[in-house]
């Protein structure tokens, strides 16, 4: 199937096939005929399967020239409204329809004049409320309103905003709702808004065909030079670097620019200015490597991934799929990398257990010990705890031998022996098992009574924690 058969306007196919569109995927072939008929959607897919296309394709083919401001859609984000209504503007370039892009963080005069110019309207929750407020704002003449990434306006606790705006428009225009997945708030905007939608719901899980997926079992104070050794490989494109915290990534780009390579950084505390900045440069490809916070994990528009590491893990397991789908995007082929210490076992186990995916370990390459800069004061004498310090590294032996030593305080259960992979020769699902009740409190297994789901390693990979790196 192709666009031209949506029967859609000729300057609408034009602009698609001149940004190398012309084959719908999954989400697209199933909504937009829905949409496209003046049914109300709710639209279910993972990031990158198209849902930017899948609304505002329809939504172009209903706009009248000229006649005030007649489809909105409403983001989570400023970058995300940026880049939505860049891809608006592509897609009309040969109609001649304008967008207003509204989103808090800069002056309102500037919007309230595209407001009056425009056809099209993307912004914030926040800032359209505003707007609406001071009377700036006529949403009499909507026809259509969707709502992007629906989930992730309940995290950040916007929704109830979203139901004022939403409120705010004709009782006969059509309602759109995409996402991830669906919350209980959401369905209460369904239930306000929406008259019998129609439920499309397209692949869920990482394309397995397209997208490899790998981890490297490491010590803590091993990352940061895997890290290095595998940025320098050849074969590495551009490049996400997901870290769970911002002070981490703030580190982590600082030691990375130390050592040579040319990185930017985004996470929530950025200015608004800043973080367009950023993502101007990559996206123009000025810098290859970006270091992100969940704040890229979902909502951005990023292409040509080829790889997307996991510096670290967020305890929501759901995060990981939408970190890896920044990569194996418009049916190109990507590569997932997560460097796991024994800090996010837990997580990685219920990864496994919750989503069909298989994430096959590599052997721990040689690879030279770089230094990692915490920005803290390093004593040289007692290490945490009133152990004897170890230095930069944590230890000085070589990094392609594992600690034989045993550490100091209680063991973990278990072991790896015997595993046998789930699917090829990659790790597998029974590796991380289920212990109902388990913890080790010696050598001997015995059981405490407080359930914990993990994934232990043998003495001979004791993992020190007194490194920080």
């Amino acid at each position: 199937m192709l666009f031209e058969d949506f029967d859609l306007r000729e300057e609408i196919v034009a602009a698609l096939k001149d940004d190398g569109i012309t084959t719908p995927t999954q989400i697209q072939e199933e909504a937009i005929p829905h949409i496209l008929d003046g049914e109300d959607v709710i639209g279910i897919s993972k990031t990158g399967s198209g849902k930017t296309v899948t609304f505002a394709v329809p939504m172009l083919d209903f706009i009248k020239k000229g006649e005030g401001l007649q489809v909105m859609v409403l983001v989570p984000t400023r970058e995300l409204a940026v880049q939505i209504a860049g891809e608006f503007t592509k897609f009309a370039k040969y109609l001649g329809f304008k967008v207003a892009t509204i989103y808090g963080g800069v002056g309102m005069e500037p919007q309230i004049k595209a407001m009056k110019k425009a056809e099209i309207l993307v912004g914030t929750p926040g800032r359209t409320l505003d707007h609406l407020e001071r009377k700036n704002l006529d949403l009499s003449r909507i026809t259509c309103v969707a709502v992007d990434e629906a989930d992730k306006m309940v995290d950040m606790g916007f929704i109830e905003d979203v139901s004022r705006i939403i409120g705010e428009t004709p009782d006969n225009r059509q309602m759109l709702l995409f996402g991830a997945t669906i919350a209980q708030e959401v369905e209460q905007l369904q239930h306000k808004f929406m008259h019998e939608p129609v439920v499309v719901k397209a692949e869920q899980s990482v394309s397995a065909n397209l997208l490899e997926q790998y981890y490297y079992a490491l010590r803590t104070n091993e990352k940061f030079s895997m890290l290095v050794h595998l940025l320098s490989k050849k074969d590495f494109g551009r490049t996400i670097i997901f870290c769970s915290a911002r002070t981490t990534v703030e580190m982590l780009t600082k030691n990375l620019k130390k050592q040579g390579f040319e990185v930017s950084m985004i996470h929530g505390k950025l200015t608004q200015s800043k973080r367009l900045e950023v993502m101007k440069q990559y996206n123009e490809g000025d810098v290859q490597i970006l270091v992100a916070s969940a704040v890229a994990a979902r909502g951005l528009h990023i292409g040509d991934i080829s790889h997307v590491i996991n510096y670290d893990l967020s305890n929501d397991p759901e995060e990981y799929v939408h970190r890896v789908g920044r990569t194996a995007r418009a049916g190109e082929k990507g590569v997932a990398i997560t460097l796991l210490c024994e800090r996010d076992y837990d997580t990685f186990g219920q990864i496994l257990q919750r989503f069909d995916v298989t994430i096959k370990e590599l052997p721990k390459e040689p690879f030279q010990r770089v230094s990692f800069d915490t920005g803290r004061p390093q004593s040289r004498g007692t290490g945490p705890r009133g152990r004897p310090s170890q230095g930069r590294f944590g230890d000085r032996r070589s990094s392609s031998s594992r600690d034989s030593a045993p550490r100091s305080g209680p063991r973990r259960e278990g072991s790896r022996q015997g595993i046998s992979s789930h699917r090829g020769s990659g790790v597998s699902r029974e590796r991380f098992s289920d212990r109902e009740g388990t913890r080790s409190s010696s050598r001997s297994g015995e059981r405490s009574s407080s359930p914990r789901r993990s994934f232990s390693r043998p003495s001979s990979e004791r993992r020190s924690h007194s490194q920080s790196a």
